[in-house]
C-alpha cells in the first residue's frame, strides 16, 4: 500500500528544496488551453471566447497535482490585435504547495503576404507560490516506537509566500488554413522563487515550439455542407532547464466530434499515451483526455484526467485586416 502522507510530503519537498527548481504545470489538451500554450494565440479566433481547464495528475496519490486554468480573449479590430487574460492555479500535495499566476496579454497581428500572416505577443503578469509548512511530514517527526508525531528539526522557510513579476513572449504564423506554428518563451526574467533568503532557485525559462497542419478530407459533397472532415498531425517540443519533452499526435475531426491521440516522450523514456475525445455544439466545446502512464509510475500513478470547456461568443462579421488562425480545438 502507498504511504500517502509520505508520498505527499516527498512530492512537496521536491518542489521547493534549494537544489531543485520550479517546473511549470503542463496540459495535454494544448490547443484547448491556447493562451497557456502561446500568448500569440490571443484573438486567434477573432470572436471572443472564454475557456476553463482542469487537470488531475496522478490521482492515485490523492491530490498530488491538481491544476485549474481560466482564460478569456478576443480580437479588437481598431487595434489590429488580440487581447486576453490568463489565470492558472496549481496545487501540489493536497494544496501544501500552491502556485498561482495572473497575467494580461497583447498580441499584434499582421499579414506578411496574401497567404502568410503572423501574430506576435507579450504577456505580463504576477507569479506567486505559497507553502503550507504545517501540512508537511518529515522523517524525524514520526516516533518509530509509538508512532506519535514529534517536533521536526527542519528549518521552516523565511517566507511562506513568494511573489514575483513574470513575462512571456510568443509568435505564431499561419499559412492560409493549411499550416500553423509558433514559438513562445515563458519566464523571460527568470525571477527567484525560493522560500529561503539564501536560496538561489530560479523560475527558469520555458521554451515551447509547436506546429501542425490541417488536411481536408472532404471532397465534393453538398455545397451547403460546412461540417469539417479533416485530420491534423501535430508536434510540440518543450524545454525548461534540463527537462526536455516532445509530443507527437494527430486529430481526426468529423463534426461535431474530434478525436485525438498523442504520445509524450521526455527523451529518457516514453512518458504517456494520451487519447482525447471532444465535441462541440453550436458555441460550446467540451473535451476529455486521459494520460495513460508508460513510465515506471504506471502501476501506482493513476495517470491523469483532463477536462476542458469553452464558449465561443457570437460576433458580427466585420471587415477586418487579418484572418483567423486555424488551429486544432483541443
Amino acid at each position: 500500500m502507498v504511504n500517502k502522507p509520505f508520498i505527499i510530503s516527498l512530492i512537496t519537498l521536491i518542489s521547493f528544496m534549494q537544489n531543485t527548481y520550479s517546473q511549470d504545470p503542463e496540459f495535454s489538451q494544448f490547443y484547448a488551453n491556447p493562451l497557456y500554450l502561446n500568448p500569440a494565440l490571443a484573438g486567434a479566433t477573432i470572436c471572443p471566447r472564454a475557456i476553463g481547464n482542469f487537470r488531475d495528475q496522478w490521482p492515485s496519490f490523492g491530490g498530488a497535482y491538481v491544476t485549474y486554468n481560466v482564460s478569456y480573449d478576443q480580437y479588437v479590430n481598431f487595434l489590429r490585435s488580440g487581447v486576453g487574460f490568463l489565470v492558472t492555479s496549481d496545487m501540489a500535495g493536497s494544496s501544501t504547495l500552491t502556485t498561482t499566476s495572473i497575467s494580461l496579454i497583447y498580441a499584434y497581428k499582421f499579414n506578411i503576404t496574401s497567404h502568410l500572416f503572423a501574430s506576435t505577443a507579450l504577456q505580463a503578469g504576477y507569479y506567486q507560490r505559497h507553502l503550507s509548512w504545517d501540512k508537511l511530514t518529515f522523517e524525524d517527526m514520526i516516533d518509530p516506537q509509538g508512532g506519535n508525531s514529534l517536533p521536526t528539526a527542519e528549518k521552516p522557510p523565511d517566507n511562506s509566500t513568494v511573489g514575483v513579476p513574470d513575462f512571456t513572449a510568443g509568435v505564431v504564423l499561419g499559412y492560409d488554413e493549411l499550416f500553423y506554428g509558433g514559438v513562445s518563451v515563458d519566464h523571460l526574467s527568470q525571477p527567484k522563487s525560493g522560500f529561503y533568503t539564501d536560496n538561489v532557485s530560479r523560475l527558469y525559462m520555458k521554451f515551447t515550439v509547436h506546429a501542425g497542419s490541417t488536411i481536408n478530407l472532404r471532397k465534393g459533397g453538398s455545397s451547403g455542407d460546412e461540417r469539417e472532415f479533416s485530420i491534423s498531425p501535430n508536434i510540440l517540443y518543450q524545454q525548461q532547464f534540463n527537462f526536455h519533452q516532445i509530443n507527437l499526435g494527430i486529430y481526426l475531426t468529423i463534426d461535431p466530434f474530434i478525436g485525438g491521440l498523442w504520445i509524450r516522450h521526455n527523451f529518457e523514456n516514453a512518458d504517456a499515451l494520451i487519447p482525447l475525445l471532444g465535441v462541440h455544439y453550436k458555441n460550446l466545446r467540451f473535451g476529455y483526455s486521459y494520460d495513460i502512464t508508460l513510465s515506471k509510475l504506471r502501476s501506482v500513478s493513476g495517470g491523469a484526467h483532463e477536462v476542458s470547456l469553452s464558449w465561443q461568443f457570437p460576433c458580427i462579421e466585420k471587415r477586418r485586416h487579418i484572418r483567423a488562425i486555424k488551429c486544432p480545438r483541443f
